[in-house]
């Protein structure tokens, strides 16, 4: 595995597991790379559209939020979690988060990477971040019915869309499942979230990727509610802006 360190971060190798964590819980390493194989042979279904994701509570460490990799599609039905190619997905999502988060952009703060080798250029993987309580912007919208308050996220899920752009990020899968409403007392604040298909520019975003980001969301939110039950023409007015 070819790994570009990166500050603050350690690797480590187990048998054929490789991990790359932050060094605040580097000395948690044996104990992620245990319970992160134990995700990866039990068939339990985690959180999120794919069911990928778990929370892992560290003994006497802070509690991680980890997204097993798994396709989507068609191609999903036969590899499932299985990825080919020498440069793993997760430690490239663990560079480009790193970077994000240095130039501002709302993400959630990145922990590690775990890749597993079955085979020659084949893996398995998992990417970790610090946990955040929140919950998707299409789980809140479909249960928060305050308008005021409605407004107010939608409006902060646009001002993290804005900050994504102007830094250079191109998500390519934006949708309401990877933007996490967050809430701190009184206030709401908005993360971007599953950044394994992003890019990032060295200047802000083009125009047209700035569309293309904006035509991807819209079109989630109409793929899951195609009668404008939870999302009228206001909310995709303020989430189409910029």
């Amino acid at each position: 595995m070819q790994w570009r360190s990166l500050p603050n971060f350690s690797a480590f190798k187990i048998g054929r597991r490789e991990l790359v964590i932050h060094r605040d819980i580097a000395a948690h390493a044996a104990e992620i790379v245990k319970r992160l194989g134990e995700l990866a042979a039990a068939s339990e279904a985690g959180a999120g559209n794919r069911q990928s994701a778990f929370r892992l509570k560290l003994e006497g460490g802070p509690e991680l939020f980890a997204r097993r990799g798994r396709r989507g599609g068609m191609i999903g039905s036969i590899l499932s979690d299985v990825y080919a190619g020498m440069t793993p997905r997760p430690l490239a999502e663990l560079a480009l988060t790193v970077e994000a988060m240095r130039r501002g952009i709302p993400v959630a703060e990145p922990m590690g990477a775990m890749i597993e080798w079955i085979g020659p250029a084949l893996y398995r993987g998992f990417f970790l971040t610090r946990a955040v309580r929140g919950m998707t912007l299409w789980e809140f919208l479909k249960t928060d019915d305050d308008p005021t308050v409605r407004d107010h996220v939608l409006r902060q899920a646009r001002s993290a869309i804005d900050t994504m752009h102007n830094q250079g990020l191109f998500h390519a899968d934006l949708n309401l499942h990877n933007l996490l409403v967050t809430q701190a007392r009184e206030s709401f604040t908005v993360i971007i979230i599953d950044l394994d298909k992003a890019r990032l520019l060295d200047g802000p975003l083009p125009a047209a990727m700035r569309r293309a980001n904006a035509a991807r969301l819209i079109r989630s939110a109409r793929k899951l509610d195609p009668s404008g039950r939870f999302i009228d023409a206001a909310a995709l007015s303020i989430l189409q802006q910029g």
